[in-house]
């Protein structure tokens, strides 16, 4: 700990105490005494003018700790060099502020043991006002002191004690220590005086830097005589006294990185001897046992080590270590409070964004609802169009089927083609059933529809060509023509007669065309998805004949057209004419 935070914590209890109201606020008139006195213990020239002009500025009121600080790091702290007392320091701020915070009758110790432990436990606070110590520090004062009664620890003790602190603040303040350790609470079963010696020992240990203490032996320089002395050992020195209670001091061996020590043999009648070489002086010491013998030379050892490499004394080095292994605890505590801080964040984040998903559903689910609500009831509506329009076209079969039923021999073929327009209209209702995949069959129905107008086209022109050769196949049998006279006149009376139901079967075809258009626009209309059907009329004396795209097969062409005669008519027709033929050439 550096020397002005050592001092802040001593001054701040003596600032405190000043502060009667506990307003934060002290008057001038008492800041200019204890000034005063700081100064004549700390042993630096007091400037009473220094404080005037410093606060000259403020008004007649109290002067707060924040505005007494920069006057008293400046015109006292500044000043200060390692050549004061310091306990004489901290008996004058013990003296301002005991009276005030304790109450001395609920005490099981004295007036000076609770001095000792204010100091230790400015030794052992943290560096932050108001002053306090951690449960980790309190736990380390409470070892030490059980150690130094000769006690056992009772870790179970002390883990009901930490709880009952972290239901509060799991820190106590010096006063809060004070009537802890004065309680008796931690020293059951020990006397008074034990709990004194106790206090004593940890006291000189951690304040004065006593880092061994005890009787032995030690040869004069003159007479060479053997003289008992209490040895205390501190990180530069061994001061020796006549007795323990340190009223006469006999000496000291300094200390310094070229001292050594070392084991001598027994001599003289005196056992358990080891020199200590210093730069001045050669000291014999005689321990009372081998076992103190080797704890002093381990002891004087370890105080010339830290010399050499100039570190503190060791419990300064073990509490900086304690400080700086809770502030990376802490750091870490920070840094997991801040990740788990920001995964709540990002969890929250999360549980909104998932929250939008969920209500983002819901609108999609009533969306899709809805969607289908109406495409069920577009669905309803065509039904009822797609019933009407069955209705219609049952009308028109019926009406077809009477004009049919005239023809007796055709009226199986007929059932048929009736059979595979049911067949049809089925097929629509299931496109209609589905609907999805009616919108997809929609542009392939088309582009069939196109490419079966481009087909009839090709076959007309196919018709023509056949025609034409006709032509010239009878122009080039004309003499079988001449033969023939009477057959052929009869022929072109047929092909005329063909030709002019052609053309009727033409209208007709027409007119089916622009029932179908109109039909296929009002399903357009209503689902954008249909099947196109249209009827292709081939009439043979009175035969009527259903066009609907077919196999891509080779259609059959006579002189009365394509697709006119079945392939068993087609057949019979050509034995007819074969034996026509056969009989004319046998009547010439």
């Amino acid at each position: 700990m550096a020397l002005r935070d050592e001092l802040l914590k001593t001054i701040w209890h003596a600032f405190t105490a000043l502060d009667v109201d506990k307003s934060g606020k002290v008057s001038k008139s008492q800041l200019k005494v204890l000034s005063h006195n700081l100064c004549t213990v700390l042993r630096i020239p007091h400037d009473p003018v220094a404080l005037e002009e410093h606060f000259k500025d403020d008004d007649e009121g109290p002067v707060s700790n924040q505005g007494y600080m920069p006057y008293l790091n400046k015109f006292i702290l500044d000043k200060v060099t390692d050549n004061f007392d310091r306990q004489e320091l901290n008996k004058m701020c013990w003296t301002l502020c005991f009276r005030k915070n304790l109450q001395q009758n609920q005490l099981f110790i004295s007036n000076d043991d609770a001095f000792k432990i204010w100091c230790i436990f400015n030794f052992l606070s943290e560096d932050r006002y108001p002053l306090i110590m951690v449960t980790e520090e309190i736990e380390y004062f409470l070892r030490k002191l059980t150690e130094a009664m000769g006690g056992s620890w009772v870790e179970e003790r002390f883990e009901d004690y930490k709880l009952q602190l972290s239901l509060k603040q799991q820190c106590l303040n010096v006063w809060e220590l004070i009537l802890l350790v004065g309680s008796g609470h931690f020293s059951k079963g020990m006397d008074k005086q034990t709990l004194s010696m106790g206090i004593n020992e940890v006291y000189q240990e951690l304040i004065l830097d006593v880092l061994k203490q005890g009787y032995m032996m030690k040869k004069g320089h003159k007479r060479k005589n053997w003289t008992e002395r209490w040895f205390v050992l501190k990180p530069n020195c061994i001061s020796y006294y006549v007795g323990e209670d340190l009223a006469e001091k006999k000496g000291d061996i300094l200390l310094d990185g070229s001292c050594t020590v070392e084991p001598l043999q027994d001599k003289e009648g005196k056992k358990c001897l080891f020199l200590i070489k210093s730069s001045q002086k050669t000291f014999e010491i005689s321990a009372s046992e081998r076992k103190k013998k080797q704890e002093w030379i381990q002891a004087i050892q370890t105080a010339v080590n830290l010399l050499r490499q100039g570190r503190p004394a060791p419990h300064h080095d073990a509490r900086q270590k304690r400080r700086e292994l809770r502030l990376k605890q802490q750091a870490e505590q920070e840094e997991l409070e801040l990740r788990m801080r920001e995964l709540q964040t990002a969890n929250e984040a999360k549980q909104l964004e998932l929250e939008n998903m969920r209500k983002a559903l819901e609108e999609a689910a009533a969306n899709a609802a809805e969607e289908e609500r109406k495409r069920l009831q577009t669905h309803t509506e065509l039904q009822d169009r797609y019933r009407i329009e069955l209705e219609r076209e049952k009308l028109v079969r019926q009406e077809m089927e009477e004009q049919v039923a005239q023809k007796s021999t055709e009226l199986d073929q007929y059932l048929q083609r009736v059979h595979e327009l049911e067949d049809m209209y089925h097929q629509l209702e299931d496109a209609l059933e589905e609907e999805r995949r009616a919108r997809q069959d929609e542009e392939t129905v088309r582009k069939l529809q196109a490419r079966l107008l481009e087909e009839e086209a090709m076959k007309r022109a196919e018709l023509e060509q056949i025609h034409l050769r006709q032509q010239r196949a009878i122009s080039e049998t004309e003499a079988e023509k001449q033969e023939l006279e009477k057959e052929r006149l009869a022929k072109e009376s047929a092909l005329q007669a063909a030709m002019k139901q052609l053309e009727v079967l033409e209208l007709e075809r027409q007119g089916a065309l622009e029932q179908y258009q109109t039909v296929m626009k009002k399903l357009e209309d209503a689902a954008n998805n249909t099947k196109s059907w249209k009827h292709k009329v081939a009439h043979q004396e009175g035969l009527l004949r259903l066009i609907q795209p077919g196999s891509k097969g080779p259609q059959k062409i006579t002189n009365w057209g394509p697709a006119a005669f079945t392939d068993a008519e087609l057949s019979l027709r050509e034995k007819k004419w074969q034996e026509m033929k056969n009989q004319a050439a046998h009547a010439q």
